[in-house]
């Protein structure tokens, strides 16, 4: 434990002091790629909301930039609500399993996590698209293809709230 603090002015003498803003605005950026691969939780909401804190704080970038960080957020959360649904629809089954899976995937999440969710939509699109077809080939390749998609949606989220924090870095490095 250090007893006199003023032993440490030596040492922070000339080393910049980042404003808080713009460390809270890094820390949504940085949580909303983390989140973006978590389930339920909210990761490109808050990489938007770091845009708009960093944007509120430096006044960089300038509007257009800002527009675009902000479409590719929104685009970002429009992948995180709907890619999902999208992708089982994709697969072929009916809008109602495609709300079942969601559901079952939430409940799946809740219970075991990011695998939970993967088990849960496979399982109730499979079951769903067997009892249609029984014929279990084809249940098995419309679960299949619903999973990649749901897998897929969270890909696209990690690219662009990488995206998003990378473009805010280079603009505070410049």
């Amino acid at each position: 434990m250090i007893r006199d603090p003023t032993i440490l002015t030596p040492l922070i003498r000339g080393v910049p002091i980042p404003d808080p803003f713009v460390v809270v605005a890094f820390a949504l950026l940085i949580a909303g790629v983390v989140f973006s691969v978590v389930p339920l939780l909210p990761g490109p909401i808050l990489s938007v909301g770091g845009v708009l804190v960093y944007w509120w704080a430096t006044g960089d970038p300038g509007w257009l930039a800002l527009a675009a960080l902000l479409a590719v957020g929104v685009a970002a959360v429009l992948v995180d609500w709907l890619g999902g649904a999208a992708a089982a629809k994709g697969s072929g089954v009916s809008t109602r399993v495609s709300l079942l899976a969601g559901v079952v995937g939430l409940a799946g999440t809740v219970v075991a996590g990011p695998v939970g969710l993967l088990v849960g939509v496979a399982g109730t699109v499979f079951l769903a698209s067997y009892a249609r077809e029984r014929e279990a080939a084809t249940g098995i390749r419309t679960a299949a293809y619903a999973t990649a998609g749901v897998l897929g949606t969270v890909v696209v989220q990690t690219l662009l709230t990488g995206s998003v924090l990378v473009t805010v870095a280079v603009i505070a490095l410049l």
